[in-house]
């Protein structure tokens, strides 16, 4: 409990330390139309529910450290809303599913791995929220700090939301003689998750997030080169990282 309330204050803190060096721009900001789902959702990482059919389908259309173009492989993106939860839905092709983490904020990242970064609000630069979940349905949630002194970044690990997690895997793990279809990843995330800091963008039609989706993609059993694909351009990436709130882009709650 007493993170989470600590939680407002250490943003508060990254905020007054902010150089203010990466403002995000409001100004020709792709926008991600997050639709209200009109039933239950049931996190079975699958897209039976009805609710589902309302959702916008985005594709990942930016890579980057691929070396050859079949590298480049299809990821689908979709997300809904109710009273309760935000939902995401990842449809992943993956020739090569690979997965070596299991553990609760371990480094799934290093592996075959679906992640959101989320800010509540539509031009906040300092903090953002970050979801990253692997095959194996290993989650690593921190909230990430740009800036938080002297330049420096750093990821707050301790937080962790009771979220809902599954995943479906077309193919074999962590078996790369044969070809693989891809995998799915399924999520609901408690608008509690949020606590105080949505207060002013809460999730209800008409508030804006900023935000940016993206995808780790491994194609060999060991842990080397990483291919990546996001929703919305980032610059930089080799040497700058995903972690670049003034490069995302903006979702908003609508009916």
């Amino acid at each position: 409990m007493i993170k989470y309330l600590l939680l407002p204050l250490i943003v508060l803190f990254a905020s007054c330390n902010s150089t203010h060096k990466g403002k995000i721009s409001l100004t020709n900001r792709p926008i991600y139309k997050v639709h209200k789902a009109s039933s239950n959702i049931n996190i079975d990482g699958k897209l039976e529910d009805l609710s589902w059919e309302k959702a916008e389908a985005k594709t990942f259309d930016y890579y980057y450290l691929t070396e050859k173009e079949e590298e480049k492989q299809k990821s689908t993106f979709r997300m809904l809303w109710d009273e309760k939860n935000i939902y995401i839905h990842y449809d992943f092709e993956d020739k090569y599913i690979n997965a070596a983490e299991t553990k609760r904020d371990g480094a799934p990242y290093l592996d075959d791995c679906g992640e959101i970064f989320l800010i509540p609000a539509p031009n906040g630069e300092n903090i953002h929220y970050c979801f990253e979940i692997n095959p194996n349905k290993a989650v690593n949630d921190l909230v990430y700090v740009n800036d938080f002194y002297n330049g420096e970044n750093v990821a707050i690990r301790s937080f962790d939301p009771a979220i809902q997690v599954e995943v479906t895997i077309n193919g074999t793990l962590n078996n790369n003689t044969d070809i693989d279809k891809g995998w799915t990843l399924e999520m609901a995330i408690p608008h509690n998750t949020f606590n105080a800091v949505a207060n002013q963008f809460p999730i209800q039609k008409g508030s804006q997030w900023a935000f940016l989706a993206l995808r780790q993609l491994r194609d060999d059993n060991n842990i080397g080169r990483r291919m990546m694909s996001t929703i919305f351009p980032v610059d930089d990436v080799k040497e700058k990282d995903v972690h670049q709130p003034a490069m995302f882009g903006l979702l908003e709650f609508v009916d």
